[in-house]
């Protein structure tokens, strides 16, 4: 496998599914602050385990990702100023346009889990 996962990853991969968990559980649950909040906490946290901290910092202030970055950014805001809809909105069009150029990596990494690889690829 060309990914090699460390215990920082590992880690990292657990926050980020904690992280989605608790966003679905906030959006199900009629928007939820608190919910979206500690979801947005777990998510970033995970992100920047997984990714590692440099590359996060370089991924979030590069000038080609700025337009999702501020998105991401205003949808916290607006997430923390009791616009949970507007939040939410905002910081999945950020998050599209930050993580947008890894879908190959993750859809290529995703065939080599070896259950869901091979439903994914029974399906698509």
């Amino acid at each position: 496998m060309a990914y090699e996962l460390t215990e920082q990853k590992k880690i990292g991969l657990g926050l980020l599914g904690f992280g989605l968990c608790f966003t679905f559980l906030g959006v199900v649950l009629f928007f939820d602050r608190g919910l979206l909040a500690l979801g947005n906490i777990f998510w970033l946290t995970g992100v920047a385990l997984l990714l590692g901290f440099r590359s996060t910092w370089n991924l979030i202030t590069s000038k080609a990702n700025i337009k999702g970055s501020a998105s991401f950014l205003l949808g916290l805001f607006f997430l923390f100023v009791r616009w949970p809809i507007v939040g939410i909105i905002l910081e999945i069009y950020g998050c599209l346009v930050l993580f947008g150029r890894f879908w190959p990596s993750v859809k290529a990494f995703l065939y080599e889990v070896p259950m869901l690889g091979w439903i994914i690829r029974f399906l698509f």
